[in-house]
């Protein structure tokens, strides 16, 4: 029987040395079960697999960053993990914002990219079947010749379909189209026992016992491992216009938005940007919008709508009525951009992260709050950024209330200050920390503080159901362990 780390923790002068031979028999033992092209340790680990894109780099060095190519192989990695009690961080193409991937030293990172294959496409269903490795656009363009498509978009189609599942992202699609959860019918997922779940069907409803498919859904890979996912489809448009619209202030933009949601329009896209992020954005990909300088010139913040329909007729008819309903709500002009531009745009402001990172940003947050609250509390938080000396801009789904600043405040404390009070009133305005990123490593300490102690013993309960050693993404999200 082999000795337990508990144990072996109280041998004394004896821990180094065993530990050294429990890091030795683990390795070998994902060696002999994976074989060596799926095993990366020590000098043959890529750095490339050990952080995602959070702004607060942890430099840690795991155990061993290994590659399932199948459900057999995940519950392969699992068994070694459960005996020799190692922590597992689940990780699909590392774009994700929040720390939820960073390793844990003497962990192992385990790499779902190879595990990408498309099993099944049904086009009268309009249902998939695919592996979790699979990025978006590697999905996208599995169904261009269907006429459908996956309809959520969340700014980065390097990321892979597990990874969106593990944080039920979003983006600027979803004031039309909705986030991950509303497209994901099912789930086959190990469990940390060994075991194998499968969750949900291929049906558009149900109504049979508890939904475990939606409770995997967000949980960032703490309660499961997801080896293949079913996802509800949907007809692709064949026309589309991009409209831009500028305005003299960020509080117009944000009043009309209810009421464009309101007209029925339906628009795919709906987001604001300030006048900063967009000159960063468009700067970045060498984009002339055509906007004229006399319009620029009292322009603080614009509006870019994307419009899908069936037919060129309803498109133009629908163009016609946002042109009309936006000007009478302030609006400074109406660009309909040509088709090549309008993409461009929409490609441009899917960059906005990566531009603020290259300005040295030290914090991007993306609070929700209700579509409503937008205008207030924006006021609220650039009156917080003049008290606290800090300087933010952004852009944001404001269909959906999904609020995206860059904050740039180099002192650490007055940072801490700022964001807590970010936070603070972001949740009493009825909304919440993470409206698409995730909790991950980086929100932690917010999401801890500001959610309810009931709310937190559930959730924790859950969890220990499902991974009782808490052995799955660990130091992370609900565990507030300080990390090794």
């Amino acid at each position: 029987m082999r000795v337990s780390r508990h144990y072996a923790s109280n041998l004394g002068s004896a821990k180094g040395n065993y530990r050294h031979v429990l890091v030795t028999d683990a390795l070998a033992a994902l060696l002999q079960a994976l074989g060596d092209e799926k095993v990366r340790s020590g000098d043959s680990l890529n750095p490339d697999d050990l952080h995602d894109e959070s702004l607060h780099h942890e430099p840690r060095i795991p155990l061993a960053v290994v590659r399932p190519h199948s459900t057999a192989d995940v519950i392969a990695i699992v068994e070694i993990a459960k005996n020799f009690e190692i922590p597992l961080t689940p990780r699909g193409s590392g774009t994700g914002l929040s720390g939820g991937a960073k390793p844990i030293t003497g962990g192992i990172v385990m790499s779902f990219d190879a595990m990408k294959a498309v099993k099944s496409i049904d086009v009268n269903d309009h249902v998939a079947v695919v592996e979790p490795g699979i990025t978006l656009h590697e999905l996208d363009d599995a169904l261009s010749a269907t006429g459908l498509h996956y309809p959520v978009y969340p700014g980065e189609m390097s990321g892979s379909l597990g990874g969106n599942i593990n944080t039920n992202a979003g983006g600027m699609r979803a004031v039309r189209h909705g986030v991950t959860r509303q497209h994901v019918l099912g789930l086959e997922a190990v469990l940390m026992d060994g075991s194998v779940l499968r969750t949900g069907a291929p049906v558009m409803k149900s109504s049979s016992g508890y939904d475990l498919t939606q409770l995997i859904v967000g949980s960032e890979g703490t309660l499961a491992l997801v080896t293949e996912i079913t996802i509800r489809l949907s007809p692709r448009f064949a026309h589309s216009a991009t409209i831009l619209v500028p305005f003299a202030t960020l509080d117009h933009v944000t009043e009309v938005v209810p009421s464009i949601v309101a007209s029925g329009l339906q628009p795919s896209i709906l987001e604001y940007l300030d006048v900063l992020t967009m000159s960063s954005v468009t700067s970045r990909a060498g984009l002339e919008l055509g906007v004229e300088p006399e319009v620029a010139s009292q322009t603080l913040a614009y509006l870019v709508i994307v419009l899908e329909t069936r037919t060129a007729r309803q498109l133009e008819s629908d163009v016609e009525y946002l042109a009309e309903h936006v000007m009478q709500a302030g609006a400074l002009d109406v660009y309909v951009l040509p088709d090549g531009s309008g993409q461009r745009l929409i490609e441009a402001r899917e960059q906005a992260f990566w531009v603020a990172k290259e300005a040295g940003a030290h914090e991007i947050i993306d609070v929700v709050v209700p579509r409503s609250a937008v205008p207030r509390y924006l006021s609220e938080i650039f009156s917080l950024a003049s008290a606290y000396e800090t300087f933010v801009a952004g852009c944001g789904h404001v269909g959906d209330g999904n609020v995206h600043l860059s904050v740039y405040q180099a002192d650490d404390e007055k940072r801490d200050r700022f964001l807590h009070e970010l936070f603070t009133r972001g949740v009493a305005a009825g909304g919440a920390i993470s409206g698409e990123h995730g909790i991950g490593r980086d929100k932690q300490v917010p999401f801890l503080a500001l959610t309810a102690p009931e709310s937190l013993r559930i959730q924790r309960s859950i969890k220990d159901v499902f991974d009782p050693r808490g052995l799955l993404n660990p130091y992370r999200l609900l565990d507030e362990r300080p990390l090794p």
